[in-house]
């Protein structure tokens, strides 16, 4: 493959005119930034990112050092460039608004500034997420900006740092990988149009939780841990890395099913991750790649969200799989 930047990447999009230079250089300076985490992730003890910050998030979490740092980055980079109307990161309560002093774009940028944090002083891969969406025309960039379906999105992609660094983007016309050259400082394109397999064999979810779920989700994980010997007369593997960046790039790379099903700890909660910063953006991704993404009843992208830190069930990956998962919750399977 010849050798090809994400700048050259993103000119050719706009040239051909499926992309505006805003858009372009939104990207660029998202993707700049997460350069800057990603040095700051693989310094680890050696920059003094580790550990807790000793603060909660809107979502009572406690954050990281790394969580807060990657969160400053992401704002300031994204402060001055002239393309954005407002942001909204998890990491805080209300949307961010570009200084008064600088000019203000058309578009609104969403984002988990650092996916998995949980994983970061143990040297797991964690990542960044973002989405794109336009801000509606003569309207504040308030939170009822923000509110709009996934189908909405202009652009999502994210960031994992992990052995290498690698920028996954999509622009609505397919699936493209960057990986960051560190000598030469830039994301160059390693992955054109990818594609995730209809059937798999691997499923990522968080065991523990079992004794929690809804009867749905307990029968169609059954199914899958019989085996050879059961209704699916195939081994299925479980992989589970707790970041959600990890194992959405593990299933884009190779196929697979990643579940956060809903459970009955708080029946009130639809789910625990979130719709605006995680899934959405990773719907886009998937379903751009071939696969599919639902809540366990309808399509994630088509949700309409009610407020900003809205929570949601997960099930996404390969199209065969996930249907079959969302059949045990509508109650359609067989």
């Amino acid at each position: 493959m010849k050798s090809i930047s994400m700048t050259q990447y993103l000119l050719e999009e706009q040239r051909a005119g499926r992309i505006n230079a805003d858009l372009r250089l939104l990207i660029e300076v998202v993707a700049r930034a997460c350069k800057r985490i990603s040095i700051a992730t693989a310094k680890g003890a050696l920059g003094g990112v580790l550990g807790s910050a000793g603060t909660e998030n809107v979502q009572g979490e406690t954050q990281k050092k790394l969580d807060v740092l990657s969160n400053e980055i992401l704002l300031e980079a994204n402060a001055w460039g002239g393309h954005l109307a407002a942001l909204a990161s998890e990491e805080m309560d209300d949307p961010h608004p570009i200084p008064d002093r600088y000019p203000k774009g058309e578009y609104l940028l969403v984002f988990d500034p650092l996916d998995g944090s949980s994983n970061i002083d143990v040297n797991i891969s964690v990542g960044t997420i973002f989405s794109v969406l336009r801000c509606p025309e003569d309207v504040k960039p308030d939170e009822k900006a923000f509110l709009q379906p996934g189908t909405q999105q202009v652009a999502a992609g994210y960031a994992i740092y992990g052995s290498s660094t690698v920028f996954v983007l999509t622009l609505g016309d397919g699936v493209y990988a960057f990986t960051l050259d560190r000598e030469q400082g830039s994301f160059v394109l390693t992955g054109l149009r990818l594609r995730i397999p209809e059937e798999t064999a691997e499923f990522a979810i968080n065991m523990s939780n079992q004794r929690h779920w809804e009867a749905p989700m307990q029968r169609y994980i059954d199914e899958l841990l019989a085996g050879k010997t059961g209704p699916r007369a195939r081994d299925f593997n479980m992989r589970w890395v707790a970041s959600m960046v990890a194992d959405v790039h593990r299933i884009l790379t190779r196929g697979g099913i990643f579940i956060y099903p809903r459970d009955q700890r708080d029946p009130d909660k639809p789910g625990k991750l979130r719709l605006m910063y995680e899934a959405n953006p990773m719907s886009m991704i998937i379903e751009q790649a071939g696969g599919a993404s639902t809540d366990g009843h309808r399509r994630i992208m088509e949700i309409q969200p009610q407020k900003l830190h809205q929570r949601v069930a997960v099930f996404l990956g390969s199209k065969n799989e996930v249907e079959r998962a969302t059949a045990f919750h509508d109650g359609t399977a067989a």
